[in-house]
């Protein structure tokens, strides 16, 4: 079948062709009454707008890009933090009625790429998530004065604004935690130290221990499985008498779990372990992780509502997050 077109809508509906455009693309300038006229004519012929031709007039494509700065693999592994962030923020912007552009900068040659795709125009606005410091995108995008929010604080100084969560509050509960249940030699495994979410858990877990007799011992990881699993080995050869463990995330907590029960230790008995994040698998550990509640779907929901307001010139001030101790059997 031949598509509609705008000339057959207006015959229709007994309009002209620029009344029709005038509707389409949502412009106020036409009474109630012709536009419902106009709607049902389009209903009845089953008329599409063509999107490029629409993007003229409007100046919106009505996409989003949303940028993950990880290689695919880390993207689409185990770690349920990135599906959470696609699927929510997809979810708030339809409600917008605008779509979602996933690009994954996992290489130069894709940050290269994604600069010039955003340059051209092709969308409205840009999210970044799980930025590292080298990542030149943030500076980039800024220069280019494209509408842009981070999901979390960017590690380099730029002028972007972003949401987050209190990291270094919540490790502090994390540990105070530990120091209330008595325990004496207290390690953590921290988040790669190219990530503001990485430094500030660290950060947070010194804080709670510098007015404390306890000393710091950590060993870092890179927020996935495998990492906390080796650095929980590294932890128990280093000190094998400590008695409790602040990790950075729960994917990492899950790996710790693993090597503790491998090596012979019971948790919460020898070693209690706190996570951070509280991701579904959380409640299903053995035991059950007591860990810091990160708020993954409000941030991604508010990260999308900033972006938002900004397109009406709304303010650009930084979103931070409370977060929550969710007490369970493994501390």
């Amino acid at each position: 079948m031949k598509r509609p077109t705008l000339e057959a809508v207006a015959a229709r509906a007994g309009v002209s062709r620029a009344t029709v455009s005038r509707v389409v693309n949502g412009q106020t300038t036409v009474t109630p009454q012709i536009r419902d006229v106009v709607m049902r004519a389009i209903d009845e012929l089953g008329y599409v707008p063509n999107s490029a031709a629409r993007s003229l007039v409007t100046q919106r494509t009505d996409s989003i890009a949303l940028v993950v700065s990880e290689p695919s693999t880390r993207v689409f592994s185990d770690d349920p933090m990135f599906s959470t962030v696609i699927r929510a923020a997809s979810i708030e912007l339809e409600a917008s009625d605008r779509q979602v552009v996933l690009m994954l900068a996992g290489s130069p040659e894709s940050h290269s790429r994604i600069e010039r795709y955003i340059a051209s125009g092709h969308v409205d606005g840009v999210m970044l998530i799980s930025m590292h410091g080298a990542d030149p995108l943030p500076a980039a995008i800024a220069r280019m004065g494209v509408p842009a929010v981070s999901y979390g604080r960017p590690a380099v100084p730029v002028a972007l604004p972003y949401v987050d969560n209190d990291n270094i509050g919540g490790a502090e509960k994390a540990v105070r935690h530990l120091l209330d249940r008595g325990r004496r030699r207290i390690a953590t495994i921290a988040g790669p130290q190219d990530m503001i979410g990485g430094q500030d858990r660290l950060t947070g877990y010194r804080n709670a221990l510098r007015d404390s007799d306890r000393r710091s011992i950590v060993a870092v990881g890179d927020f996935t499985r495998e990492s906390g699993a080796i650095a929980m080995r590294q932890l128990l050869e280093d000190d094998p008498n400590l008695d409790a463990v602040f990790i950075g995330n729960d994917l990492m907590a899950i790996g710790a779990l693993q090597s503790l029960r491998l090596s012979g230790r019971r948790v919460p008995d020898d070693v209690a372990v706190v996570g951070f994040d509280d991701i579904e698998a959380a409640r299903y550990t053995e035991p059950p992780l007591t860990t810091i509640r990160h708020p993954i779907i409000e941030q991604a929901n508010a990260m999308v509502r900033l972006l938002l307001a900004l397109f009406q010139g709304g303010p650009a001030d930084p979103v931070i997050l409370p977060t929550e101790l969710v007490i369970r059997e493994s501390a």
